[in-house]
């Protein structure tokens, strides 16, 4: 058993994770930034749980970039091939469920 309590993780980098668990080839980590991370597209489904801050997603559907402000206790589901890019407008910890070994 561990409890974890997302608002005093603090990494020493952008997109750092605490490794929380993996279940049946599905990482489970919590991440902290403060810097966006880059446009990608998952081999796998993704849950993108905001636990504490603000983060604008932009995610692009047939081309057009949309974008959605994401707070504590919001999620962001991207399905296989949805482009998608995380810009924290503070400092931010978000809890990232997907395939092992994603980028």
């Amino acid at each position: 058993m561990e409890i974890i309590r997302s608002k005093e993780f603090q990494g020493t980098r952008p997109w750092d994770a605490l490794h929380v668990a993996t279940l049946a080839g599905t990482s489970v980590r919590l991440h902290w930034t403060d810097q966006p991370y880059v446009w990608h597209i998952n081999d796998g489904q993704e849950v993108f749980a905001v636990m504490d801050g603000v983060v604008d997603m932009h995610y692009r559907i047939d081309g057009v970039e949309k974008v959605v402000t994401l707070e504590a206790g919001d999620l962001f589901y991207a399905e296989v091939g949805c482009e998608h890019v995380a810009h924290p407008r503070v400092a931010s910890r978000i809890l990232v469920i997907e395939k092992e070994g994603s980028v």
